[in-house]
């Protein structure tokens, strides 16, 4: 990998500074936003080969990965890896696999995120395959920012500590600085202090 992961974040936008809630419901001063890699195929093709990379001495048919965020990095994993690729998607708002996906009792499984923060993402995914009976394997992503306070050994290319604070306790919103959330799901941007 000719660049380091924090280098392509920076270079592309997907890594920022400010105000942010996460999809956790947590702020932070510290955002990645690993979609604005996706506009750039040869950054997503080192990404994905470093991935699998490390998941070389991991035995596993198939990578999933939650719509729509991981998506496009789990494919590529999957790619370099010589994997199957499936992904989970929401309807009515719980993830599920959908489209005539179906995974066999055993199948060993890698759940691939882009960014973990606390887990909640990758708990609905295994819940979304559980009735199928796979082997859950092993967790990826990009950017684990999880602080190791999670139930899983995280394989990531980036683990990061950055700040977080209850949104109660902001003192991010206490200076009433404009709120962001970046991601997918209900982008909001406001005023801070709730």
């Amino acid at each position: 990998m000719t660049q380091s992961v924090k280098e392509l974040l920076r270079e592309y936008n997907g890594l920022l500074s400010g105000h942010f809630c996460l999809t956790s419901g947590l702020h932070s001063d510290t955002y990645f936003q690993c979609a604005k890699l996706y506009e750039h195929p040869q950054a997503v093709e080192q990404l994905g080969k470093k991935l699998a990379e490390k998941l070389v001495g991991v035995e596993f048919d198939t990578i999933i990965s939650p719509a729509i965020g991981a998506m496009i990095i789990g494919y590529e994993t999957a790619k370099q890896a010589g994997k199957r690729f499936l992904f989970v998607e929401r309807k009515d708002g719980v993830l599920q696999l959908r489209r005539d996906y179906k995974l066999t009792k055993g199948e060993k499984v890698v759940i691939l995120e882009d960014v973990i923060t606390t887990a909640r993402t990758i708990n609905e995914t295994i819940e979304a395959i559980k009735g199928f009976e796979p082997e859950i394997i092993g967790v990826a992503s990009i950017v684990d920012r999880t602080k190791g306070q999670t139930n899983y050994d995280i394989t990531s290319l980036l683990q990061v500590n950055p700040i977080t604070y209850e949104a109660e306790n902001c003192p991010l919103c206490a200076k009433n600085l404009p709120l962001v959330k970046p991601g997918s799901r209900n982008m909001i941007s406001e005023k801070g202090g709730n």
